[in-house]
């Protein structure tokens, strides 16, 4: 007698830390309870994760998580499956927190369903700090007394100027010609180029992960991180869920926060946005098998249950509201909410990508060799509009 068809098993590709991979497969196994699928995880490096084409794994895997400034070449290479329309988008938008639906909508189709919401905000050790520092001149005080670090290797160095335009009043202009303006960005950079003289030289090769693994050593002389991406892992009791290759004992918590002030009664915004989508490769033969897991994780029943507990950073509004979520993080959602309401969507056109990179690259070289900063923009720009053409 037939006993019909096996359950599918999809292939997963994620990003290699505990925030990124704990909640996947905390899902995957009530998943598999639920409808017998089976959802075997693999992980790529955050370097791997920001810049790697997205299209080369489309060839290998069934669900992807993918960073949303990938959609426009995504879209010219149709190597995801739609799941949606820009009205199906509309309609769900409010389930999430800031721009993090919209982020994953390209040419009037949803490319990706966001399971983690992130921007740059500021981090602080609260068992050193009662608060973290208000302003600029505060914070390079205490970068001054060796007490502070700032991921800065790209495209970390990127976000951050992006970030500071933004608290200048004048965030990135997608359309162009000038991504960020001159005259403001100047600004932004010598403020980079000023801290990034004061602080210890080998942020220019740490990324979020390798600040805040630092940051979280209980003997650390790091109290204060200014523009870093925030991430929840380490603000839970024990702070135990760490990089892969680190030690898991006990680590002094990590708080953050919304960012500093750099003009006295502005708004904070223009943060750039980060965060992750859960996609479908095109040429799945299990489409619609994931699909369905696609759409179950980014929904209110697993971000605010399972997702959530296993360490995840929720991209749903009603997680990030939720009242044991905070309590277990330092009120990590409550403390970042405005800012990353307000955060800044980069551009998402094919061709993104390649400027990224190259900009981030010449902006270290900027940084490293104290370059102007009417020549460093200028380069920056033109490296927009030979992509943005």
């Amino acid at each position: 007698m037939s006993t019909g068809p096996e359950p599918a098993l999809l292939r997963g590709m994620t990003w290699d830390h505990p925030r990124g991979y704990d909640p996947l497969i905390a899902c995957s196994a009530l998943w598999r309870e639920r409808t017998g699928v089976r959802i075997e995880w693999e992980r790529r490096s955050l370097q791997d994760f920001e810049s790697f084409p997205v299209a080369r794994l489309a060839e290998r895997y069934d669900l992807i998580v993918i960073d949303h400034p990938h959609v426009g070449q995504i879209t010219r290479l149709r190597c995801l499956a739609p799941l949606g329309s820009d009205t199906d988008a509309a309609c769900l938008e409010k389930e999430y927190v800031g721009a993090s639906l919209p982020s994953y909508v390209w040419e009037g189709t949803l490319w990706a369903l966001p399971i983690d919401a992130a921007a740059q905000v500021q981090a602080w050790r609260p068992d050193r700090l009662a608060h973290p520092p208000a302003t600029w001149a505060a914070m390079l005080e205490l970068a001054a007394a060796g007490a502070v670090l700032c991921p800065l290797r790209p495209p970390h160095d990127l976000m951050a100027l992006f970030t500071l335009c933004g608290l200048l009043g004048s965030p990135g202009r997608v359309d162009g010609p000038d991504l960020i303006a001159p005259a403001t960005a100047g600004i932004a950079y010598e403020l980079l180029r000023e801290l990034s003289g004061l602080i210890d030289p080998a942020c220019l090769g740490m990324d979020p992960i390798a600040v805040l693994e630092r940051m979280s050593e209980p003997e650390s002389g790091c109290v204060s991180s200014p523009l870093i991406y925030g991430y929840v892992s380490y603000s839970g009791r024990g702070s135990s869920a760490h990089a892969p290759g680190v030690s898991s004992s006990p680590r002094a918590r990590v708080a953050f926060g919304d960012l500093l002030h750099l003009v006295p009664g502005a708004a904070r915004r223009g943060s750039a946005l980060g965060g992750t989508g859960i996609a479908v490769a095109a040429s799945s033969p299990h489409r619609d098998a994931a699909i369905g897991f696609a759409r179950w994780v980014a929904g209110p029943e697993a971000q605010c249950g399972p997702y959530v507990q296993a360490g995840g950073q929720p991209a749903s509004r009603a997680a990030w509201e939720d009242v044991a979520a905070n309590e277990a993080s330092l009120d990590f959602y409550r403390n970042t909410r405005a800012t990353l309401e307000s955060a800044w969507l980069r551009p998402r056109h094919a061709g993104y990508m390649r400027f990224q990179r190259a900009a981030s690259a010449r902006l270290r070289e900027a940084l490293e060799s104290a370059e102007p900063a009417r020549s460093a923009i200028a380069a920056i720009n033109r490296l927009y509009q030979d992509v943005h053409r």
